[in-house]
């Protein structure tokens, strides 16, 4: 696993699994573009990879806006000179109306699936050219347990995102450019909290490995797919949830 001066952009990673993805990658030597549209904590975060001594430059950044998404990858390829990763991490989650399919305002939905499913479509089309003109590259993109367990709209969300990390798996084949999902069983951040809070407890319990995830784990998985010891692997969904969803 050899990044040095390699360019990661980790996009919602002001906090939570993608603070953990950002970190983990400046620790191999990346430069990391924090793509963020809270704007505290995206600083923060390029802020103490910088005290650590690695490299990071915040954009801030809306996903769900083609226009930002292009800004930010023109913001990466200015300051860092191209970008040969994209790591597909912001959703609405945290703050997420809790509410069913019959219910939810239909205004609400369609941004809702705009940010958490179509946001990883328009920055790999953002990003695309630049990574084609490294020579390739690799995007991983955030799905959910959830999209298994048909827990309403943030579960179809994250059930549409793998169908568009296959089909794209496709159509960037030829670009030498890699495309996989990873799918986080419940994992220890305040988003989880404020969403499951004692249903995520409820749930390790039936779950083999009996822990809730850390971001750790998650940054572990990323770093593998993201590295050539990977180079014969595109197009799938890696499930790191301690057991939760055993798929045949």
């Amino acid at each position: 696993m050899d990044f040095k001066g390699k360019t990661v952009i980790v996009t919602g990673a002001g906090g939570g699994i993608g603070e953990g993805y950002a970190k983990a990658c400046a620790a191999q030597g990346m430069n990391v573009v924090i793509a963020e549209l809270a704007e505290e904590g995206g600083r923060r975060v390029a802020g103490e990879i910088e005290a650590e001594g690695g490299r990071a430059l915040f954009v801030k950044t809306d996903v769900g806006d083609e226009q930002s998404a292009r800004d930010c990858v023109a913001a990466a390829v200015e300051v860092f000179g191209g970008v040969d990763y994209l790591i597909n991490n912001a959703a609405i989650f945290g703050d997420m109306k809790i509410q069913g399919y019959l219910d939810v305002d239909m205004d609400y939905l369609e941004k809702f699936m705009r940010i958490n499913a179509h946001g990883a479509l328009i920055m790999t089309r953002a990003v695309v050219d630049a990574m084609t003109a490294a020579g390739g590259g690799a995007i991983i993109n955030q799905s959910s347990t959830a999209a298994w367990m048909g827990v309403g709209y943030y579960g179809v969300a994250k059930l549409a995102l793998n169908g568009i990390t296959q089909s794209l798996a496709r159509e960037l084949g030829p670009r030498n450019i890699r495309i996989n999902a990873i799918a986080p069983g419940p994992t220890d951040t305040g988003a989880l909290q404020k969403t499951s809070g004692d249903y995520a407890q409820e749930m390790i319990k039936t779950m083999p490995l009996g822990r809730l995830g850390q971001p750790s784990d998650m940054a572990d998985a990323a770093l593998f797919l993201l590295s050539d010891q990977s180079s014969w692997i595109t197009g799938q969904i890696i499930n790191v949830d301690g057991g939760q969803i055993m798929r045949p």
